[in-house]
């Protein structure tokens, strides 16, 4: 440990990085969360009470996506901010917009999918879609309640054309405390409530002998693309954001470790990873809705000259808790 100084840390590999990930996810993400809003808005008279979840976890990517050509430039240009103080502070509120709206509604549609295996009966009926709508904008409501303060920290510098993700050096040590705060309260209790969720679920579908097969498959899939979701996306982010932070913090106080370059590094590599929840998200559609499995196939079909192979047609659980 040096007490005197601290190594200058590498900022290059942010920008070699970062747009390449920023142009793949922006690319499939739009096709995908388009094309899936477009399948959910055509069937709305259909739609289930998981669906109104689906369908705000698409407009919560399309949010974040059409930031990311802004961003492309930013990192092209060697980290040089041209769109303004105010557009910087609204594209990094559009992110946390997209980021912990994610959370939330994959958390709801987790909840959801709980009740319906594990208390069919006492929710048959009682969960209308009117609910669904009250819990989606209450999940927006808090979504925004948690990311406005970090609008008040400050983004540029009168000396820098940079446009921070968190904020300039001066303010890290309060932006610290706020970040691990928001940590705790929009991705470890989400995170807790998922888990718990769905080792119920497992729990009852090992045990249950009579539940159908197709159920379990399907549960057994989405839970495969929850835990796809947190692993790649959610968990590395908010670890290295605030080890990043803390190294941040110790530097400014002359307190200097070999370890601060490598937590920056696999930071940026984390920022990257998080973005591609905007593209993965679309597995939730795939996964949820008959009716857009169908169309991907006549899709495929048609691409390919294949033969379709007719399917056994599973009941959704949505239809458990619509019915």
């Amino acid at each position: 440990m040096n007490t005197t100084s601290c190594k200058e840390v590498s900022f290059d590999f942010t920008g070699r990085f970062l747009p390449p990930v920023y142009i793949l996810v922006f690319t499939i993400g739009l096709v995908a969360n388009g094309w899936g809003l477009k399948s959910l808005l055509q069937n709305w008279k259909k739609m289930g009470n998981v669906n109104v979840f689906v369908l705000n976890l698409g407009f919560a990517d399309i949010l974040y996506l059409l930031t990311l050509p802004f961003l492309v430039v930013y990192y092209f240009m060697k980290s040089k901010w041209i769109f303004g103080h105010a557009f910087c502070k609204i594209t990094r509120f559009c992110f946390n917009l997209n980021l912990y709206g994610s959370i939330g509604f994959l958390t709801c549609i987790s909840v959801y999918r709980y009740l319906a295996i594990v208390h069919p009966m006492k929710v048959m009926g009682r969960l209308t879609l009117t609910h669904s709508v009250v819990i989606s904008i209450t999940v927006w409501f808090l979504v925004t309640v948690q990311s406005l303060p970090d609008m008040f920290y400050t983004k540029t510098l009168n000396n820098s054309s940079r446009c921070f993700d968190t904020t300039s050096s001066i303010y890290v040590e309060d932006y610290l405390k706020y970040s691990l705060g928001r940590t705790f309260t929009a991705f470890c209790i989400p995170f807790l409530i998922l888990l718990g969720c769905y080792g119920h679920v497992i729990f009852v579908l090992c045990r249950g002998k009579t539940i159908d097969k197709v159920l379990k498959q399907r549960c057994l899939k989405l839970l495969f693309i929850l835990i796809l979701l947190f692993s790649v996306c959610y968990i590395p982010y908010h670890l290295f954001k605030n080890l990043n932070l803390w190294s941040r913090v110790l530097s400014k106080h002359k307190i200097c470790h070999q370890w601060y370059n490598g937590v920056y590094i696999a930071h940026q590599i984390s920022r990257g990873l998080v973005c591609l929840n905007s593209a993965l998200n679309p597995l939730v559609y795939l996964h949820g809705n008959e009716e857009i499995r169908a169309q991907l196939r006549r899709l495929l079909h048609h691409m390919f000259n294949r033969p379709l192979t007719t399917t056994s047609r599973s009941v959704p659980i949505t239809q458990i808790i619509n019915a």
